[in-house]
């Protein structure tokens, strides 16, 4: 199984930030992403990262790069991962909007929501399921080209939200960024063990 790990976003993409400008989007996904790509690779898994600049490159060359591994690999040998912050406005306010979410596409595969699932689980075991209504599906759907453009199973995971002042605290914490990458990693264990 080779993992693909998606951080969205780069340090030319405006906004994405706390409201106090402490957290900022793109080097966090970045930061959880390398972690996340060791932790696996600890496990014996082939994990990789499709976006190692610092700067934001586009969906469809970030897409390509996902679907080249699926030609080679075979996408049903494939997962993706994108990994990003929530934010309630861009108002560069704090709010109170909490929570985990995990999205797949509007034409996601069973397979694609069966790891949307096994993320959830995790998230709601370490207490981050927040205040919002959680579909009975235990996943969002949105039409975001990173899952929706690529050709193995996908979810593009928001973590928390970046203008809630206690989640912002929790995510720049190292026992935040821990619990965030073993969610992933034991989600992703949990999908793998049931394919």
């Amino acid at each position: 199984m080779v993992i693909l790990i998606d951080n969205g976003h780069g340090s030319n993409t405006g906004g994405k930030c706390s409201p106090d400008g402490k957290l900022r989007e793109y080097a966090w996904a970045r930061d959880i992403a390398k972690r996340l790509e060791a932790a696996l690779k600890a496990k014996g898994f082939d994990a990789r990262r499709i976006v190692p600049e610092e700067t934001d490159i586009s969906l469809s060359v970030r897409c390509r790069r996902a679907n080249a591994v699926c030609k080679d690999k075979g996408a049903k040998n494939c997962l993706l991962i994108s990994i990003h912050l929530n934010a309630a406005k861009s108002d560069n306010k704090w709010h109170d909007a909490s929570g985990w979410s995990g999205w797949i596409a509007p034409n996601a595969s069973t397979n694609s929501k069966k790891l949307a699932q096994a993320l959830y689980r995790e998230a709601e075991r370490h207490n981050l399921k927040g205040n919002r209504s959680v579909p009975s599906c235990k996943y969002w759907t949105g039409n975001f080209a990173i899952v929706r453009d690529t050709n193995c199973p996908a979810v593009l995971t928001e973590n928390l939200f970046q203008d809630n002042k206690d989640e912002a605290a929790f995510l720049m914490s190292e026992a935040g960024k821990q619990t965030i990458v073993q969610l992933h990693v034991d989600g992703i264990l949990n999908y793998v063990k049931g394919v």
